[in-house]
């Protein structure tokens, strides 16, 4: 379902917003000369939006949480100094007041914040009658919904200049990245809320600042509308995510060496296009009917489980198929994660087939 929310064409007033936009600043404003440091080379390579972190929500006490109010004065200096918009994140209503007081231009609401409704509302609230540029990160979450809910309640409060952060999900099983992309729900949230602008955040993504430039890349691949850096005049004594900043220097580089694609095509073009994605509606086509074919099967197969009193998951059988399946599958060049996702779908859809048979006579 689409969704429609009232949403600015403006995101942040009197300025140019032309893909990608860039926010860069460091993690944490942590003095006031290294704020001012890292402000000045940002400005020199281009920067427009200066983030930093004022208030920093820690996963366990006694962690640096941030500066707190007194960074404030540092970031009106920023403004004052090289005329950049400024951008911090807020948790609660506390927050608000005071980046209000302080003419901060951007706010965003953190993924940990997101995922509270309560905390949501209570921001929401406080932002009534207001005229400012408000970001949600996504929960910690994967949870789509959760994701729209905290951006509706911000856009019912009558903020019109709002957008989405993707900042990737929490994930027990780490692997090559500190949260896990799953870019498939940032582009549900594209499909479901067309004109929300979505800013990617490769720094929090990847935890690592090596990783950024790809993952920046992939962003701007999938046409996200821009970039939120963590940049540091010194990354490695940052007092906060250190692995993940970068210095302006490389930020520069990064932006430089960013191939930007067109959505569009000329007309030679788009008669190949037009051809190819043809051939991609009736591979999907035939796709389809072979699962139709599949569950078919999967429901004779349910009878006689039925007819011999035979359980319906057979475990070791279903890690049997799993392994072959996998080893097809990177034998004809996918990798074996999308293989286990696409299996353990049909395998769930299968048993839900097998279970209606059985429960149903």
């Amino acid at each position: 379902m689409i969704i429609h929310l009232n949403i600015s064409d403006e995101l942040i007033p009197e300025m140019d917003c032309s893909k990608p936009l860039i926010m860069a600043g460091p993690c944490s404003a942590e003095t006031e000369l290294q704020v001012m440091n890292t402000a000045l080379r940002l400005a020199k390579i281009g920067v427009k939006v200066f983030r930093a972190g004022i208030w920093k929500p820690r996963t366990r006490p006694n962690a640096f949480e941030g500066v707190g109010s007194e960074g404030l004065v540092w970031l009106k200096q920023v403004k004052e100094e090289t005329g950049m918009r400024t951008a911090i994140e807020v948790a609660n209503v506390k927050h608000v007041y005071e980046a209000l007081k302080n003419n901060i231009d951007v706010l965003w609401i953190g993924a940990r914040t997101s995922a509270n409704p309560f905390a949501v509302q209570e921001i929401a609230d406080s932002l009534k009658g207001v005229d400012i540029t408000v970001l949600v990160k996504n929960p910690v979450n994967p949870d789509v919904e959760l994701w729209i809910g905290a951006l509706e309640r911000i856009n019912a409060a009558g903020i019109t200049r709002i957008g989405a952060i993707h900042r990737g999900f929490s994930d027990y099983a780490k692997g090559q990245y500190r949260n896990n992309p799953q870019w498939s729900i940032p582009i549900e949230l594209r499909r479901r809320i067309p004109n929300l602008p979505i800013i990617v955040d490769p720094s929090h993504i990847a935890g690592r600042r090596d990783l950024i430039m790809d993952l920046s890349q992939y962003a701007m691949d999938l046409d996200f509308d821009g970039l939120i850096i963590e940049s540091h005049c010194d990354p490695d004594k940052a007092w906060s995510d250190a692995a993940q900043q970068i210095v302006p220097e490389h930020l520069d580089y990064i932006l430089k060496n960013l191939i930007l694609r067109s959505q569009d095509v000329n007309n030679k073009q788009s008669v190949t296009l037009e051809e190819l994605r043809v051939q991609i509606d009736k591979l999907d086509d035939e796709v389809l009917k072979l699962m139709e074919q599949r569950m078919n099967v999967a429901e004779k197969i349910g009878q006689f489980k039925k007819e011999n009193n035979v359980t319906i998951l057979q475990s070791s059988r279903w890690d049997m198929l799993l392994k072959q399946r996998i080893n097809t599958g990177l034998s004809k060049g996918l990798s074996a994660d999308f293989v286990q996702k696409i299996y353990s779908a049909i395998h769930e859809e299968s048993i839900q087939h097998q279970k209606a048979v059985m429960n149903n006579g």
